[in-house]
């Protein structure tokens, strides 16, 4: 198996990477996360990536795309439905077209490990994408490891962002706060 695991920071990919090790799967890092907003958190999350692909020996890419823009353009008219209908699947897409192009075989996703994402959805969307591709979808519910890798991630110094990634996300973050000031 040669594995393109879709990784979204560098604390939900501790767990996952460690994991797959122990199965005998060794992941290439894959970074492309045109959902992330503003700038600077997207700065941070992808160069603690780089630091901690580089430290644990993990071959990783990084394709850059801000996507600020495409991404307001695509969830504005439906921002409940924002994380299935575009950050996901923009995310699987690139990752199954990138798989193909350059010899992979099976792709998965960080995104398993949080107990905040649309499980299911992740799950169908995988399994819908990689069909389209003729890759394999590597299936884990990393969620039992949650704790354990935000543990790790902590011990190791890591970048701990504080939302999802979208602008959106972080006004959720905050939703609480701002109704009892408005």
């Amino acid at each position: 198996m040669k594995l393109l695991l879709h990784t979204c920071c560098a604390p939900c990919s501790v767990y996952c990477i460690d994991s797959l090790r122990k199965e005998g799967i060794e992941p290439t890092v894959f970074w492309y996360n045109p959902n992330i907003h503003p700038y600077m958190e997207y700065k941070a999350r992808r160069d603690c990536l780089k630091m901690y692909t580089e430290s644990i020996n993990v071959n990783a890419i990084f394709k850059e795309d801000y996507g600020l823009k495409e991404f307001c353009k695509n969830v504005i008219t439906d921002l409940n439905n924002r994380c299935t209908n575009y950050c996901y699947r923009v995310r699987f897409e690139e990752t199954a077209k990138y798989a193909v192009e350059n010899g992979f075989d099976t792709i998965s996703t960080t995104l398993l490990i949080s107990p905040y994402q649309k499980h299911d959805e992740l799950k169908r969307l995988g399994e819908e994408i990689v069909a389209k591709y003729g890759l394999e979808f590597l299936y884990r519910d990393f969620r039992i490891g949650f704790r354990e890798g935000q543990a790790k991630a902590r011990e190791c110094g890591l970048y701990m962002q504080k939302y999802c990634g979208c602008i959106f996300s972080e006004e959720d973050r905050y939703a609480k706060q701002i109704k009892k000031v408005l």
